[in-house]
């Protein structure tokens, strides 16, 4: 899929301080793996503290994983002097969170000059083996920081 334009030459820089600027993240536990124009992986290892009463991943952690994913791809596009919010983003959870750890990839699909669209799937890692347990979507808004 096309990334659409780069507009901030220090979007890498700016995408990884968007990341870091979230406590949620440090909190959580939940890494950046990879960053490209458009397309992000972040992860999160397991944890009791992270389960659901089933002892699977919560559905939470995955909505989290598919939010910030969108809006870290998402940001990788904007211009230099605007940031990114979540002005929607849908989930649907296709089976149980179990494993090691979940890694969300999120790719932009539709890039834009004030919104910006996101596709991401959650995989659940376990014995070396991916398995897709959630999709989502997400439109992604740019507003000025002034």
């Amino acid at each position: 899929m096309y990334p659409g334009e780069i507009r901030d030459p220090n979007w890498e820089k700016s995408a990884r301080e968007i990341f870091q600027a979230q406590g949620l993240m440090a909190y959580l536990g939940i890494e950046l793996v990879s960053i490209k124009p458009g397309f992000v992986v972040l992860a999160v290892p397991y944890r009791p503290e992270l389960s659901q009463q089933a002892g699977f991943f919560h559905g939470g952690v995955m909505a989290t994983l598919v939010d910030n994913s969108g809006g870290i791809a998402a940001g990788t596009l904007k211009a230099a002097d605007q940031d990114v919010l979540a002005a929607e983003f849908k989930i649907n959870i296709l089976r149980p969170g179990i494993g090691e750890r979940l890694v969300a990839e999120a790719q932009v699909v539709r890039p834009g000059r004030t919104l910006t669209v996101a596709r991401m799937d959650v995989f659940a890692e376990k014995d070396g083996k991916r398995t897709l347990c959630a999709i989502g979507q997400g439109t992604y808004a740019y507003v000025d920081r002034s």
